[in-house]
């Protein structure tokens, strides 16, 4: 029997809540409080510890499976030396970005996440909190689908290797469909089942990345010296700008790193979500830093030829290095590691996509309301899951066609992040005064502008960087399209908004009544 979820804006709960449904856990009472404050009824189960928000963090961040998938586009741009540097300068600015959200979810630790920030913190222009929302709902539903076609292709390497069979892109976009209706079945089953992943992938990330970097030291048979690993460089871009070369291989540590925000997508299913989301957004960017620079410098000590992994067969470039360097069997090993931890990461991708989708709903910010707020028994937005999954499987079938279609949708959704991240901090950059009047227990004090305007400035690099052509002559197949593909998400939102949210979204929707700004916003 399904719960369906609902509440105009005309039918609110006049009813003062007891909290009945926490179990008496103060908390979760607490932030059932804090909920009601900001507007909303509280409609799921906290069921999730630090373990479990902090693990759909690094579920989203995906840090084996974002090194390995994108480890490639470093190593032809810049190479070690631009890898290394590349990894600890964008890992300290995107701990920054991590910081400047982290406050502002301390204070509104809400599911809708950035979209409701955006809406909080500027409530005179609607239109900013709906495009925010949507673009972001399409960033997490690419995002996903980028990591199930991810999971095929590791699959497909895997058979490659095993097998010495080749796999054709049919069967790879079928492989992707079943990871997508998989990722899709595991959402239905609800908040403890994700909980219960996100904690395991936490430790599987731990003792994956310990694995693989024994495995590399060990078994490489030549080690490259510190010299190659901290200066060399490496240049198959056709670019003659030795620090351009090297700023393209920024994109790989951005790539990567992308992420530490959805913590904030199950604020509603956390106990104490006012402390627990904020840690979990910036944990999860500081624990990255460090375990993806093990493993990169791991990576850097025991490849054995750039030039095999620029021109290998495999379907996924990083098999080629273990390959390598630890033999046929262990990359085996290696691959599956990597492959289960894609495989979390992209169901945590929809996860976050179909509780937005709620948020959205709940706020007449998307169509089919009652239906996108409805809760299976197992408290599952289940419209919004299998939304994510069938978007994902169309965009799947664009890979048949073209893997250069394909790889363009899917880097829009990189800059989609991206530009979902520089919304909300726009507003604390330019309206510092007059945004988060009321602040959460986490909190940056007197260093929260200067942190800010960091992260605006990081932001803006990053996003123009991403468009910029990766490559020398530019050619038909060799053009990144993704400035064409960001621009169609972008004007597709902004027509949704021209001839529909204008006349239905007017701002968050409250679902109580008695509780409000007026009662006092600011947590101890």
């Amino acid at each position: 029997m399904e719960k369906t979820a609902s509440a105009d804006i005309e039918s609110v709960d006049r009813v003062p809540h007891t909290f009945a449904d926490s179990g008496g856990d103060a908390a979760a009472t607490k932030s059932d409080q804090r909920l009601r404050e900001l507007g909303y009824k509280s409609e799921f189960r906290r069921d999730m510890s630090l373990f479990g928000v902090l693990g759909i963090s690094f579920c989203a961040i995906g840090i084996l499976t974002g090194m390995s998938s994108a480890f490639q586009t470093g190593l032809f741009s810049g190479g070690p030396l631009g890898l290394f540097w590349g990894w600890n300068i964008c890992s300290l600015f995107m701990l920054f970005i991590a910081l400047s959200l982290a406050e502002i979810c301390s204070a509104y630790p809400t599911m809708g996440g950035l979209y409701f920030w955006v809406c909080k913190m500027k409530p005179d222009i609607p239109m900013l909190g709906f495009c925010t929302g949507w673009i972001y709902s399409v960033a997490l539903t690419f995002t996903g689908t980028s990591g199930n076609l991810s999971v095929a292709l590791y699959l497909a390497s895997l058979a490659e290797v095993g097998q010495g069979r080749t796999l054709t892109r049919v069967e790879i976009a079928a492989i992707a469909w079943g990871v997508n209706v998989a990722s899709g079945i595991i959402n239905t089953i609800g908040t403890k089942a994700i909980g219960h992943m996100s904690s395991f992938n936490l430790w599987w990330t731990l003792g994956g990345t310990f694995v693989l970097v024994i495995t590399l030291l060990v078994k490489a048979p030549v080690k490259n010296s510190a010299e190659f690993v901290f200066t060399d460089y490496e240049n198959f871009t056709g670019w003659s700008s030795r620090g351009f070369v090297v700023l393209l291989g920024f994109l790989q540590a951005v790539y990567t790193l992308e992420g530490c925000e959805t913590a904030a997508q199950v604020a509603e299913e956390a106990k104490r979500a006012e402390v627990l989301a904020p840690l979990a957004v910036v944990g999860s960017i500081i624990g990255s830093w460090f375990i993806g620079l093990a493993y990169m410098l791991a990576l850097l000590f025991s490849v054995q030829s750039i030039a095999s992994v620029q021109g290998t067969s495999f379907a996924i470039p990083i098999a080629q290095l273990y390959y390598d360097a630890v033999g046929p069997k262990l990359t085996l090993m290696c691959l599956t590691v990597v492959a289960l931890a894609q495989f979390m990461a992209a169901v945590t991708a929809f996860t976050a996509s179909s509780r937005l989708f709620y948020a959205l709903a709940r706020d007449n910010a998307f169509p089919m309301k009652s239906r996108y707020m409805a809760l299976n028994r197992f408290q599952a937005p289940y419209y919004g899951v299998w939304t994510s999954v069938l978007v994902g499987c169309i965009i799947s079938c664009a890979y048949i066609g073209s893997t250069v279609a394909f790889n363009a949708i899917l880097s829009s959704a990189a800059i989609a992040v991206m530009l979902s991240y520089l919304q909300p901090i726009i507003i604390r950059v330019f309206w510092p005064q007059t945004t988060l009047l009321e602040r959460g227990p986490f909190t940056l004090g007197r260093w929260s502008w200067s942190i800010n305007l960091a992260s605006f400035l990081f932001t803006v690099f990053i996003c123009v960087l991403f468009i910029l052509p990766t490559a020398s002559p530019t050619t038909a197949l060799n053009m990144n399209y993704s400035i064409v593909a960001i621009g169609a998400v972008v004007l597709l939102v902004g027509a949704c908004w021209a001839f529909w949210g204008r006349f239905r979204f007017t701002g968050p929707v409250k679902t109580v009544e008695g509780f409000g700004e007026a009662n006092g916003d600011k947590l101890e």
